[in-house]
């Protein structure tokens, strides 16, 4: 696990650029040691500990593209169709004992190996077999038509993935196409879960009439599945300092992360921040982003804290742009910034000038092809409806100040983010 200083998050100027606190929070933490071997078919998201180098050369040997003829490429047809014998036929999984000869043309399938002496295919529907058994090829066709080289996709020896990569169902594939039955990586990352305050309840249980139920805690664990951490639901947290400092206390002993949401802000003098205080170190890192206030960093027996705001707008996306990037890291990965796509938008706004907001908003498709951004009608960190009925956030960077119908802004889907 993580073994950090208790004043490795300390920060004590300005309200920061949010790239520049997320980046700076992930290089002060370690990606987990532990490597472990797992089958392939278990690798989805998971972090390559090594490099993966190609075993053997993709494609392995000269095959044909198309279901066709395979000819030589000094036999092709220059000006007029022209006849030749079929000399045999090759199917895909079937070594050829056999080579073509001046003249000949062997029949070969998509897949098949290229017999001795061929270089190049004529596509089936291209040609025409006479009653005699001859093949009519016609001409214009380049030498090493339809034919993929041995190795034309992946080298022998090459590296395909890096290690720190989070495999993907196309990077499964790739591995399987190579060989490997199982693949080395790092250990899940193990992520203590709590919420925070007397006002929340767990669902399923008896609310009183100024209580919420609590949906943060089941948002963040979603979110750190689809991250493919190994999450604790460790519940919610009383308003009881001394309670509090020892849940947190031994949830450090076992985890790579203690993430809460609620209770600890700028100026506030709650049980919490004390409690976080009692057993650690607790600073507060003041990033110029709406929706969410400052982010709570600390150290609680060398383990990182990341406390996340209690509004799930805020919570979400404080989690996306500080908890995933220091997540990724634990975990060994490359970082995965999210590619935002240039859309229209549908609204006007306004926003203070060096700081970056996030507007809710759907996409929808405009006559000449492109998308525009429509803004959730109403504003609000706390409206979880804004989160479900919308398809992404819009990002307006420190330098807008204004948003106008018809200019051109940077959408992030959520599926891009989680």
């Amino acid at each position: 696990m993580a073994q950090l200083s208790d004043d490795c998050f300390a920060f004590g100027g300005p309200m920061q650029p949010i790239d520049e606190a997320a980046a700076l929070i992930a290089s002060k933490l370690s990606a987990v040691e532990e490597i472990e071997t797992v089958p392939l078919a278990q690798a989805d998201g998971r972090v390559l500990a090594k490099d993966m180098r190609a075993p053997l050369a993709l494609p392995p040997f000269t095959n044909s593209a198309v279901d066709g003829y395979a000819v030589r490429g000094a036999d092709l047809p220059q000006t007029a169709e022209t006849a030749f014998a079929l000399a045999g036929r090759v199917q895909a999984g079937m070594a050829p004992d056999m080579s073509v000869l001046s003249g000949e043309t062997i029949r070969i399938f998509t897949g098949a190996p290229m017999p001795d002496g061929a270089d190049t295919v004529f596509m089936q529907e291209d040609v025409r077999v006479d009653g005699a058994g001859s093949v009519l090829l016609p001409p214009g066709l380049k030498r090493g038509a339809n034919v993929r080289p041995a190795g034309e996709d992946i080298a022998l020896g090459e590296t395909v993935l890096p290690a720190g990569h989070r495999m993907r169902p196309q990077d499964v594939a790739l591995a399987a196409a190579l060989g490997f039955a199982d693949v080395e990586v790092r250990r899940r990352i193990r992520v203590a879960v709590f919420s925070t305050g007397d006002e929340i309840v767990a669902p399923g249980g008896m609310r009183g009439p100024a209580q919420l139920f609590d949906s943060n805690r089941f948002m963040l664990m979603a979110m750190l599945a689809r991250l493919g951490c190994e999450t604790m639901d460790l519940g919610i947290l009383a308003d009881d300092r001394d309670l509090i400092a020892g849940r947190l206390s031994d949830a450090a002993s076992t985890h790579d992360l203690i993430l809460t949401s609620g209770g600890v802000s700028t100026g506030e003098a709650d049980c919490v921040r004390a409690a976080v205080e009692s057993v650690g170190s607790l600073v507060f890192w003041r990033v110029a982003i709406k929706p969410g206030r400052p982010v709570a960093m600390g150290v609680i027996r060398g383990v990182p804290l990341i406390g996340l705001p209690g509004n799930p707008v805020a919570s979400f996306v404080t989690f996306v742009h500080i908890a995933r990037p220091a997540i990724l890291a634990l975990a060994g990965a490359r970082p995965q910034p999210a590619i935002p796509t240039a859309v229209r938008a549908a609204f006007s706004y306004r926003k203070k000038l060096g700081r970056r907001e996030y507007v809710r908003a759907s996409l929808r498709a405009t006559d000449d092809g492109g998308f525009e951004a429509m803004k959730f009608p109403r504003e609000g960190a706390g409206l979880l409806s804004s989160l479900v009925a919308t398809d992404g956030i819009v990002e307006l960077g420190e330098q807008t100040t204004r948003v106008e119908p018809g200019e051109i802004v940077r959408f992030l889907a959520y599926s891009s983010l989680i």
